[in-house]
């Protein structure tokens, strides 16, 4: 089989995944979400026509210039309207968040006042209308105002909380399995024995799968064993995951056994192997309704598989407005070699330079099990297939991590 190129591959994997089903979540458990559903007011906001500051409500007419004296007839705090009306030469005392009176078209703020009893003088000369908050201000009722695709923010759910909405319709959370495979695995904190390596793979996929709004489901370790192995797809299709993510075993290998277990289960495989360094032996398929994505089992092409698969895939499921590859524009601060047949992702730091400029200069090691240097990265190199070698200052393209 031939190497498939990153773009087809992708292109493939999201062919028909559509956003799933909605459910309805209080407003307080909202935040992070993805919204299912058009949101309208239910209100008009303010709902009347409200003071934006402390003073006294007055009639812009009845000002003569300066030192105009009013005669206060009440108050009018937040929450409690003036039940009179203003008449010439009146006003109201007037606090913030307050119905404007009727009959006064004008705000006359605190500090430019003098109050002396219920007789006041004007200092300062205000606009007709000013300090007035018109009703509809902000929005009115019926009017929709929260559209999906949208991750809900605290801005979007302070706005949904004005609009007198105490739930929302959301996207349901992707539910993702996990499940490493290999006997020389052993989980982090446990003693490995002296052919065994510590399993790191599970820890940043999880991580990458809770990022990007999904549920991850931690299937453990299965050992080079068809059937405990086939035990554990089993239970992966039991919780009805909507993907079941695969670390490790998917190569070529004698010992290398995920892909004939998944094809004995009834996984149809869309692809396998990826013109891509690191992370060749990708494979991706379908249990069902289960999506399948087998990622390799070096640390650092497990990683970078998830983010550039498994990441797009549940901004799919979610709906998200667009899939953010995240590349940017940087200078190339090192040297390049020309590339083979495989698209290079290469670990490199990134800086600003005095322009504000971005500079990605690669690590001289590219290693797929050195997790040290991709916790170190700013950002991936870009290098698709037969690039040409480069030279430090020329442009390259840069996912930023």
């Amino acid at each position: 089989m031939s190497l498939m190129p990153v773009a087809e591959a992708l292109e493939k994997l999201l062919e028909e995944v559509t956003p799933l089903e909605s459910q309805i979540v209080p407003l307080e458990q909202a935040n992070g979400r993805f919204l299912a559903a058009p949101v309208a007011s239910t209100r008009t906001q303010p709902p009347f026509a409200a003071s934006a500051m402390d003073g006294y409500a007055i009639r812009h007419q009845d000002i003569e210039g300066q030192n105009t004296k009013l005669t206060v007839i009440g108050e009018a705090p937040a929450g409690h309207s003036f039940s009179g009306q203003v008449e010439a030469g009146e006003a109201v005392r007037i606090f913030t968040g307050a119905p404007v009176p009727d009959g006064s078209d004008t705000i006359l703020i605190q500090e430019n006042a003098e109050r002396n009893g219920d007789e006041i003088t004007v200092l300062e000369n205000p606009d007709c209308g000013a300090f007035v908050r018109p009703a509809g201000l902000d929005f009115s009722k019926n009017e929709t105002l929260l559209t999906p695709p949208l991750k809900l923010s605290y801005r979007h759910l302070a706005l949904a909380a004005a609009m007198n909405h105490a739930e929302l319709a959301v996207v349901r959370k992707p539910k993702v399995a996990i499940l490493a495979t290999g006997d020389e695995l052993v989980r982090p904190g446990a003693e490995p024995g002296p052919d065994q390596i510590i399993a790191s793979n599970h820890a940043g996929i999880a991580a990458l799968v809770e990022d990007c709004g999904g549920v991850p489901i931690d299937l453990g370790i299965s050992p080079d064993d068809p059937i405990e192995l086939a035990n554990h797809v089993r239970r992966a299709i039991m919780e009805k995951v909507d993907i079941l993510v695969t670390l490790g075993g998917a190569s070529v290998g004698d010992h290398d056994l995920v892909q004939d277990v998944l094809g004995r289960e009834g996984m149809d495989l869309s692809f396998w192997r990826i013109a891509m360094r690191p992370g060749k032996p990708l494979m991706a398929g379908h249990l069902g309704k289960t999506k399948v994505l087998g990622l390799p089992g070096n640390p650092v092409s497990s990683l970078v598989c998830g983010l550039l698969f498994l990441k797009p895939l549940l901004q799919a499921m979610l709906g998200e407005a667009a899939i953010r590859s995240g590349v940017k524009n940087a200078i190339l601060g090192e040297d390049l070699p020309e590339n083979d047949r495989r698209q290079d992702y290469v670990r490199a730091t990134l800086e600003e330079d005095a322009s504000g400029g971005l500079i990605a200069t690669p690590f001289s090691k590219q290693d797929s099990s050195m997790l040290g240097l991709l916790a170190r990265s700013g950002a991936l190199i870009v290098r698709p297939p037969h690039a040409p070698a480069q030279k430090a200052g020329t442009p390259v393209p840069v996912l930023i991590l």
